[in-house]
Parts: C-alpha cells; structure tokens; sequence
C-alpha cells in the first residue's frame, strides 16, 4: 500500500469533485437490486471521496452512513451532501471506524476499496452486513483500446514519464487490473454469490478539462514537479493537435458479493 497515494487527494479536492466523473445509473440500480435495498435500508459508504456515488444513493432515500480518511475530502462531501438528512459523513479511516452496533444492508465503495487492505476490508465490511446483505465495489476505468488518441496519448507518457508508476491507469501503457475478484470472495470467509458486471460509456474533454482530471490521480501527484509539468505539457500537446477535445471512453468495473 503506497500510504503517500492513499492520502494524497486531500490537497486537490475541490479539484477532484469538479473533474471526477460520476457512476452509471444503471450501476446504482443493480447494486440495489442485488442487495435487495430500498428506501429506509442503511448503507455504509467506504471512502466516499467527495460524495459522488454517496449522492446517488442518497437519492435512492437509503440511510448511508460515507466514511471518509481526508478531512477536505470529507468537508467536500458534507457540502455535497446538505440536502440530505438520510446521509451522515463520518471523517475517519475505514480501518479505525467503529459500527457501534449498527448493521447495513448494504456497504459500498466507489473508487476506494483498493486503498483497504484486504485482510482488514473483507472482515470489516461482513462484521456490519446483515446476512443476506451485498459488498458492492465498483470503479471507472479508462478503455484506452476503445479511445481513438489513446495511442498518442500512449506515446505522450513513453515521452514524458518514462518510470511508470504502478497502478497508474490514466497512463494507457499501465496493464490491467490483475486482481480477480471471483477468487477473493471465495477465498473470503461470510461470502458468496459474488459477480462482476462491466457498464460501457464515453465522455468528452476539453485539454483544459482533462489536464485538470490529471491533476487528480493519485500517480501524478506524488512524482516531481518537474516531471509532472512535463507530462501534463505534453499531454495537453497532443489533445491540441487533434482538435482540442476527445473522447474518452470508460468501463466501469462493479465488483458483487452476498453475506452468507
């Protein structure tokens, strides 16, 4: 666990919260589905960022309880999150948050659940499930293989940043995930059913708009500065040159397992 990426976001989250994209709906109908929750249920958010998939199961009038590490993060959120009195922001890390008897029906992590250590994570979130409740992780990833520049932007990083950084998925060189998700949940005590569903989509940026998204991964902001500017120059160089603006398509990966 790089503990310097892990709690880097703090220093950029108002950017983080204006340049991170959402979750699929379709995802959040699943989940709920899958958990059989609904209205009045209690969720519990791991590492709800600055609220993004927070809201949108807030909307769905479940009682969610967002655990937070990164006291900005967190204060982003509760922002976020003021119109809501069915969400309650909890700033400490998941490691060291106490249920006090509460148990959910749901717990779920958009974008957090690889900073949890696992032997910590999987124990954790079945001691709070209610038996027949759901884990539901999930993330957006890049399809680099489905993006027109991402070649070029390829090339861009084989430039400018020649020591990749592990994990670094916003570099379209970085392999893939190699954790398997369906041999987690088995090996994991209190767990079945588990499933993996993929939701495909695309999103357009400007360079401006996908430099400022840069300046949120967790990868640049630990490197120089010097490198990071130089990256990001040439980065935005090759947006520029092909019409200042591109399409971005993602994946978002929903990781499913059922309390037994």
């Amino acid at each position: 666990m790089d503990e310097r990426r892990r709690l880097s976001f703090g220093g950029v989250a108002e950017l983080y919260d204006r340049s991170r994209p959402s979750y699929p709906r379709a995802l959040v109908d699943d989940v709920l589905e899958f958990a059989r929750a609904g209205s009045g249920d209690r969720a519990l958010e791991v590492g709800a960022g600055t609220g993004k998939a927070t809201v949108q199961f807030a909307e769905r009038g479940l009682i969610v309880v967002a655990v937070e590490p990164s006291e900005e993060m967190a204060a982003v959120a509760l922002r976020n999150t003021a119109g809501y009195e069915n969400v309650t922001i909890e700033q400490t890390e998941f490691e060291r948050w106490h249920p006090e008897g509460r148990e959910f029906r749901l717990v779920f992590s958009g974008q957090a659940w690889h900073w949890i250590a696992p032997e910590v994570g999987y124990a954790a979130a079945r001691a709070v499930l209610e038996p027949g409740g759901a884990l539901a992780v999930f993330w957006n990833r890049p399809d680099w293989r489905a993006t027109e520049l991402g070649e070029a932007l390829g090339e861009a990083y084989r430039r400018s940043s020649p020591e990749q950084v592990a994990g670094d998925l916003s570099d379209p060189n970085a392999p893939g995930e190699p954790d398997d998700w369906l041999a987690e949940i088995a090996a994991t005590p209190g767990f079945d059913g588990a499933q993996e569903r993929a939701y495909s989509w695309r999103w357009t940026y400007t360079t401006a708009q996908y430099i400022d998204l840069l300046g949120t991964q967790s990868a640049n902001l630990v490197i120089r500065e010097d490198q990071r500017e130089r990256l990001m120059s040439d980065v935005a160089g090759v947006i520029d040159a092909h019409g200042g603006a591109f399409e971005l398509s993602y994946v978002t990966r929903l990781c499913l397992a059922r309390a037994s």
